[in-house]
């Protein structure tokens, strides 16, 4: 199981890479309890991936894992895809990336701009993921996962390292679940100090299905957020991860997600995926109740979204 050290270990494999995400101290009466909000959605590529995507390719670079004729190949709904790309291109390797025929063009148009060979598989996570496991084995590509491999969640975990050391008295983070690497690095890093809050869309449950199972277990995949918080199951490390630190599932509907993304853009010019916008919902919703003075932080993990959908309600 990851613990603090390995994450350590990635923050200082990937350092020079990537920006240090700012966090934002907030007072607002309509996010009652939240005291920060952790600006994830400004890293390269837009998103929380890229730390997880650094760490595995330099990883595999150094165990000369990593063939620079024939690179890296992922499957994504977009944002991994995106990171992995972005790396690689930093990296001076091929990508080639999987993605649903269903992915947002905005995405698809994205992983093109890094220089990534684009191929459009199917209409959910499992098919692009088999079709870049095909390649994988024809061409001996290295295989990036979204978010189920150690480097991957290492890496995200150094977002926590971050959180400690600019959000001082935070009780409580929430992070949006969907594979569970995004949640899994956070609980690995932070854990044993802060309480960790997996936060899903109720029509894609992974967390909260796998822990009334007591195990990770398959799901129907829809919903507003499925691009980004689609994954069919949640990962092997997340899950391990979550039982170890006792993390909660508070469930959001897709309603609640579009209304806090809305809200975000009106009231802190923040434009947000829909899947980042779950933490928000969480809150303005009541799915997550902040005790009295306890102070929350938002974690938002991605601003890939098509800007034309920001529209402001009457």
């Amino acid at each position: 199981m990851l613990v603090p050290d390995d994450i350590q270990v990635a923050c200082d494999r990937i350092a020079g890479h990537l920006r240090t995400t700012p966090t934002m101290k907030l007072d607002e009466p309509e996010l009652p309890g939240v005291a920060f909000l952790i600006l994830e959605q400004t890293q390269h590529t837009g998103t929380f991936k890229a730390p997880g995507a650094f760490n595995r390719q330099l990883a595999a670079d150094e165990a000369e894992m990593l063939d620079p004729a024939v690179g890296i190949v992922a499957a994504s709904g977009g944002n991994s895809g995106m990171a992995h790309a972005y790396a690689a291109r930093e990296l001076g390797v091929p990508a080639h990336v999987f993605v649903p025929a269903t992915a947002p063009e905005v995405k698809v148009a994205r992983l093109r701009s890094y220089g990534a060979i684009v191929h459009l598989s199917g209409t959910e996570y499992l098919h692009p993921y088999d079709a870049a496991m095909d390649h994988a084995r024809a061409s001996g590509a290295l295989v990036c996962h979204a978010y189920d491999q150690d480097e991957i969640v290492a890496g995200a975990g150094t977002i926590g390292l971050e959180i400690l050391e600019q959000s001082t008295g935070l009780d409580t983070i929430l992070v949006a679940v969907g594979g569970g690497g995004l949640m899994g690095g956070i609980a690995a890093a932070v854990g044993h100090r802060i309480r960790v809050i997996g936060v899903e869309p109720g029509i894609c449950p992974t967390l909260r299905q796998a822990l009334e199972a007591g195990a990770p277990v398959d799901i129907s995949v829809s919903g507003v957020a499925a691009d980004s918080l689609g994954a069919a199951k949640i990962g092997a490390i997340g899950f391990t991860q979550a039982v170890a630190h006792g993390v909660e599932s508070p469930l959001v509907t897709d309603e609640s997600i579009s209304e806090g993304r809305a809200w975000m853009w009106e009231n802190q010019r923040m434009a947000l995926e829909h899947g980042a916008a779950a933490v928000i919902a969480a809150i303005r919703s009541g799915a997550y109740l902040a005790a009295p003075g306890e102070r929350v932080g938002l974690l938002l993990c991605g601003a890939n979204t098509d800007p034309a959908s920001l529209v402001a309600r009457a």
